[in-house]
């Protein structure tokens, strides 16, 4: 196995262990759905786009106190190096069920009775982390639509590398480290809503990793909040958006 850290307490992308990878978040994308973003987060390039509320095609969907929330993670054929099958994985079928799991605690679904609400996430390029960076995106292009939310959700990994606890791991990290950590989190009502683990980690790295993937998870929402602040309170200046 490769060092996944040098002598300088450096990674192999350059960045310390509690040093995220950048990050970019736009909204309103997709013109025809009711909210959308789109997120690079390394170099993750994800689409989330949501449509709803709306009636159930099928009526006996329908549930008489409470919306539904419905999400589907698909990665494109080419978002990874070898060709991908274009039908949806067990992977990605897991992934739609987290994702989803990790949100619904967030949205107000009893004002939308009879109702769901649909979350489309496209994954254009993956580079590990791409359901944290997901999740950033969906909740995003939730609160884009209009949906009622109790807070935004933000999700950042933290894992073992090298013997070490470091923040959002790259695909490389992922795949030779020792332990991935995901986390999604509410800010304002102080809420986990993802924990996972894959691998082995002592009880004080576990709290160590739980600790900095929450920091990651606020850094993202402030960059959320950032991202939609500038679609709707954005003035041009000389013709152009500051």
């Amino acid at each position: 196995m490769n060092n996944l850290i040098n002598k300088k307490g450096l990674r192999i992308d350059g960045r310390k262990l509690d040093e995220m990878r950048p990050v970019t978040i736009s909204v309103g994308n997709v013109k025809n759905a009711d909210g959308s973003s789109y997120i690079e987060f390394g170099k993750n390039k994800i689409i989330a786009a949501v449509y709803g509320p709306k009636e159930p095609v099928f009526k006996w969907m329908a549930v008489a106190n409470t919306g539904i929330l419905r999400c589907r993670y698909h990665m494109v054929p080419y978002s990874v190096e070898e060709r991908k099958n274009p039908n949806p994985s067990r992977r990605e079928q897991e992934i739609s069920k987290v994702i989803r799991e990790a949100l619904t605690p967030a949205v107000v679904l009893k004002d939308y009775p009879r109702t769901c609400i649909d979350i489309f996430i496209e994954v254009l390029q993956s580079d590990g982390g791409s359901r944290c960076a997901a999740i950033n995106a969906a909740s995003v292009a939730l609160a884009d639509a209009g949906i009622s939310m109790f807070d935004m959700v933000g999700a950042c990994a933290a894992g073992k590398i090298d013997g070490k606890i470091g923040l959002d791991m790259s695909d490389e990290e992922d795949k030779e480290g020792e332990a991935d950590l995901p986390i999604a989190f509410m800010p304002n009502l102080d809420k986990i809503t993802l924990l996972q683990l894959d691998g082995k980690l002592s009880k004080n790295e576990f709290t160590e990793a739980v600790h900095m993937g929450v920091s990651g998870s606020k850094t993202l929402y402030e960059l959320q909040k950032k991202a939609l602040m500038s679609k709707y309170f954005e003035k041009p200046v000389g013709g152009k958006k500051v």
